[in-house]
């Protein structure tokens, strides 16, 4: 259904003259791997360039990007958290509204695959019933899109950014889908790939980690955690490549019991959504149990029936809890802050969550001596 609402808004024919288009055997696309860097007015987004699917398609993308000819051009058309559509030419001008969607077609023959059109998926428009119709405008699936399998030409992925090409589908739109302010193209520069960044946190030693520590900023004051990656390493890794990314920032203690722990953590106690990158950091982590004491102060994460069933939530003992004693992985000690670990182990709660609301407003990393 999405598809023949999309097609829509593509029914009229393009005006653009036809344009030689190389491939890989003219020069245009080389061996090295391609990104396009999407600067827009809501944020920048990158497109991995898949010329091996469609050679021609990405030769014409590039040489469109570096002549300047997405510069000031607009994102005309957007399905709130379906597709948004960019890249015409006329779009540029205020006073061709009733033009938009028209301009920069008809430039392209189609190199069709099977591939699914998941979510950042970057195709070429297309006017209906039309497969030699592409040119310059493209658009981004900004969720999974069934149906659209070998109806138009995939040229791209999204691999950075995708939040934006969320929040750019779900502007306030008129009943075509035209945004009610403009979304520009600021520029769309080309660059060769980078290779994948070092993963945070990887490469330290233990005794290197035990250097970082995690300052919890509360409403009841701040909490610091210092690293025990003696105990348990690969758990305080991944924790500070959580706490790091934000993945901890706006979340609830959403369990209190009195003398026995405070937890938080969770991404379903979140304020906002985890974005797709900080999302990428919550799994399932392998247990590291030791026989630490689970005085107050330990903290560990917290984990359902199965061991390795951890992911992101953790609690801090405000108790003895020595029957969690290698039950539970022991990662972090309270260094600092448990005059404010004992203020939320006093809040008043309705079964075990506060009844007024207790935040993790923010978990900073930062590293001593």
């Amino acid at each position: 259904m999405l598809w023949f609402f999309w097609l829509f808004f593509v029914a009229r024919a393009g005006v653009g003259a036809d344009l030689p288009i190389r491939g890989a055997q003219g020069g245009q696309v080389r061996a090295q791997a391609q990104q396009a860097v999407v600067d827009t007015s809501k944020g920048t987004f990158v497109i991995d360039l898949l010329p091996e699917k469609a050679p021609n398609h990405v030769a014409f993308f590039i040489r469109q990007a570096r002549a300047g000819a997405y510069d000031g051009t607009l994102f005309h058309r957007v399905i709130r958290y379906g597709i948004i559509q960019g890249g015409d030419p006329l779009s540029k001008d205020p006073t061709k509204i009733a033009q938009y969607g028209t301009g920069g077609m008809n430039q392209l023959k189609p190199e069709f695959t099977d591939d699914n059109y998941v979510a950042g998926t970057v195709a070429t428009v297309l006017a209906p019933g039309k497969p030699d119709s592409g040119g310059a405008q493209f658009f981004v699936c900004v969720t999974d899109q069934k149906g659209l399998e070998g109806h138009y030409t995939i040229f791209g992925k999204v691999t950075d950014g995708i939040e934006v090409v969320q929040a750019i589908s779900a502007v306030p739109t008129n009943a075509n889908g035209l945004p009610n302010d403009r979304v520009t193209i600021n520029s769309i520069t080309i660059r060769d790939t980078p290779p994948p960044p070092i993963v945070p946190f990887s490469t330290e030693t233990p005794a290197e980690l035990a250097a970082y520590r995690a300052v919890i900023d509360t409403p009841k004051g701040e909490i610091v955690l210092k690293m025990r990656p003696d105990l348990a390493p690969e758990t305080v890794r991944n924790f500070l490549r959580m706490a790091d990314a934000g993945v901890y920032n706006d979340t609830l203690f959403h369990r209190v019991v009195k003398d026995f722990v405070i937890q938080t953590g969770s991404p379903a106690y979140r304020g906002t959504p985890l974005t797709p990158k900080q999302a990428a950091l919550v799994h399932n982590l392998q247990p590291e149990f030791t026989p630490t004491p689970n005085l107050p102060g330990i903290v560990s994460m917290a984990r359902g029936e199965a061991p390795d069933s951890a992911t992101s939530s953790f609690f801090i003992c405000t108790g003895q809890c020595r029957a969690l004693d290698n039950q539970y992985t022991v990662f972090a000690e309270v260094e600092k802050g448990m005059d404010a670990v004992k203020t939320i182990n006093e809040a008043v709660v309705n079964g075990e969550a506060p009844v007024f609301p207790i935040k993790v407003l923010t978990i900073t990393v930062k590293k001593v001596g």
